[in-house]
């Protein structure tokens, strides 16, 4: 259940911390990624290259990671995350958490978190036991955070009662249930297509476009996380899936990428076009190299089968999500396509955008529904545009 799962593991100033080497060396074993983030005072207790080994992952705790001004983005972290642990989470720790107090790097990743947040908390009795240290808990808990209640025990103290940390297996258990009952694409069966197509015109050279893949890859990773069967048909591009949900079809031409889709298009339930599909390809493929034979060469091409459109002809169960990728009259020239090709939604960009559209890490989107729904976001990673589409989905299977 934890396989291809990405978990922060935050630890604060406590003894406990010592119990985090034998946690990560479980999500691991279990096929999760982890990033660890430690406080200062964490590092008293363990070590980093410990955590770091068993990660395979450096270990973060400052803002800046050398000499160099190099950043620790918090925010990515916060986004990269499907579920936070902060464990464990100490009386201070849980103070600042519960007051939105921000002078250190996990806590500025807890609250630029928009995974679930676990936290088990450690302390002594006394600790543990004074009302304020309840009201915090009860604070955090108030804000949709998930507590994992501490052990009774001896404690470093000497003093026996609550305020051990929950058992590393304890906690893997927990993460392991809350995976299994929270996946809302569990079962369903989803077609994305992602990066360009390539149009030859003779064995060396082709017709193509900008196109990374990245946002397809971002929306793939994305729906597989929440429980989807995936079959990527990809164009050439150099990126790797990693999730186990992904099935990879590799394609070249818009031809391909048409047969290929229309194969696996009956046992779907959802398909997201966002592959860049050549809307030409030449009429006739020379089978040599062609050479520089006068001042001009003359290519005659023609359309290509529109995958979408056809889709949307054939559409019985499934929702479509298409992409529109526009240089002017941006929101017309979208909502004609939503209709045209009877499409659920689609997702406008536009390269008018300053770091939006190909090969860059972010993009900016506006998502419109069939019912004439518009929603506008803001220049954001790829994956965290992915993230906003689920919802969307996720609405849209629910509706």
């Amino acid at each position: 259940m934890l396989e291809g799962k990405k978990i922060l593991l935050g630890i604060s100033g406590s003894i406990a911390a010592y119990k985090c080497a034998a946690l990560t060396r479980l999500f691991v074993k279990a096929g999760a990624e982890v990033q660890v983030l430690m406080t200062t005072n964490a590092t008293d207790f363990v070590s980093p290259l410990t955590l770091a080994t068993l990660s395979k992952n450096p270990v973060h705790s400052q803002f800046v990671k050398n000499n160099q001004g190099e950043w620790t983005n918090h925010v990515e972290l916060g986004l990269w995350a499907d579920m936070m642990i902060i464990a464990p989470c100490s009386a201070n720790t849980l103070a600042k958490m519960a007051n939105g107090i921000c002078d250190n790097l996990l806590l500025a990743t807890y609250l630029s978190a928009k995974c679930p947040v676990f936290f088990a908390p450690a302390m002594d009795l006394d600790m543990y036991l004074h009302p304020s240290t309840q009201a915090n808990i009860q604070t955090v808990i108030g804000y949709g955070n998930t507590f994992i209640e501490p052990n009774a025990g001896e404690l470093a103290s000497g003093l026996v009662g609550p305020g051990r940390m929950a058992e590393p297996e304890e906690i893997f258990e927990k993460t392991v249930s809350f995976f299994s009952n929270s996946q809302p694409l569990k079962n369903k069966k989803i077609l994305i297509t992602a990066g360009p197509t390539y149009e030859a015109i003779d064995p060396v050279r082709f017709i193509g476009n900008h196109s990374s893949g990245k946002m397809g890859f971002a929306i793939a990773e994305t729906f597989a996380n929440a429980g989807a069967q995936i079959t990527l048909v990809c164009g050439p591009t150099h990126l790797h899936a990693k999730h186990p949900n992904i099935h990879r079809i590799d394609v070249t031409s818009a031809a391909q990428m048409h047969q290929t889709v229309m194969e696996n298009y009956a046992s779907t339930d959802v398909v997201v076009m966002s592959a860049a599909v050549a809307d030409f390809t030449p009429a006739h493929t020379s089978k040599e190299k062609i050479k520089k034979q006068g001042a001009d060469l003359q290519l005659s091409l023609t359309k290509t089968t529109d995958i979408l459109a056809e889709l949307g002809q054939h559409k019985n169960k499934q929702l479509l999500i298409g992409f529109a990728l526009e240089t002017n009259n941006e929101e017309a020239n979208a909502l004609e396509k939503l209709q045209k090709k009877n499409l659920d939604l689609i997702v406008l960009n536009s390269l008018q955008d300053k770091d939006a559209g190909f090969a860059g890490e972010s993009n900016k989107v506006t998502i419109f529904e069939k019912t004439g729904k518009k929603t506008a976001y803001e220049l954001k990673s790829k994956l965290a545009v992915a993230q906003d589409l689920l919802q969307h989905l996720i609405q849209l299977l629910h509706a």
